[in-house]
């Protein structure tokens, strides 16, 4: 798919919708500037990538969680008149993260990307070593998403089981998890960590 008019899209999930994009779009030519925050230099890197001359189409994806006023106001004339065979495709979270110039410059598309559901299948509160020991193995090579979706999982329904109380150091331990997964962390280290710390918690009074 070759997407032909620039565009801003909103989302709550940045990096998912990243990756559908670099899925989708049938081009070799897409270029992605990724960063926490959009800042001038930044917008330099842009403008001087569109102007590289290219015979096919080329998609420039920004994607960023802040985009600096500045940033957004250097790239104006370059978003109203881009060069030829450049398609921008601008990512945030909201649509007040855009000047009200940019926005009247592009389309907007509310990109709702749904969370991944897993089931675990998995007794939190009967569960042996032999039945981590498996379930571990099973999701060894799970992806981000995948990754990220069990680990909200294990603490929804270690919660919601009434039995399993954790103090607060073992509340933190499942944010530290999350951060390991956006770091590339083994899913074997992770889920390991957090089995044993529900093994460890279960029937303990709160």
């Amino acid at each position: 798919m070759i997407i032909v008019n620039s565009k801003i899209v909103i989302t709550s999930n940045l990096e998912k919708l990243r990756e559908k994009l670099v899925n989708e779009i049938d081009s070799k030519l897409t270029k992605e500037f990724i960063c926490d925050e959009f800042k001038i230099d930044d917008a330099k890197a842009v403008t001087a990538e569109a102007y590289i001359a290219e015979e096919g189409v080329k998609h420039i994806i920004v994607l960023a969680n802040v985009y600096r006023v500045e940033a957004q106001n250097s790239l104006l004339k370059l978003l109203e008149e881009p060069p030829r065979n450049i398609v921008f495709i601008l990512i945030g979270k909201s649509k007040n993260a855009f000047l009200p110039t940019i926005r009247s410059r592009m389309s907007i598309e509310i990109d709702d990307v749904v969370p991944l559901r897993v089931d675990l299948d998995i007794d939190l509160l009967k569960m042996q070593t032999d039945e981590m020991f498996s379930f571990i193995k099973r999701y060894k090579s799970a992806k981000k998403e995948e990754l990220r979706a069990i680990v909200q999982e294990l603490l929804k329904q270690s919660i919601s089981s009434g039995s399993i109380n954790f103090n607060e150091s073992e509340l933190d331990m499942f944010e530290k998890s999350l951060a390991l997964v956006n770091l590339n962390t083994r899913s074997q280290t992770i889920l390991a960590n957090l089995l044993l710390l529900i093994y460890h918690a279960r029937g303990r009074e709160s």
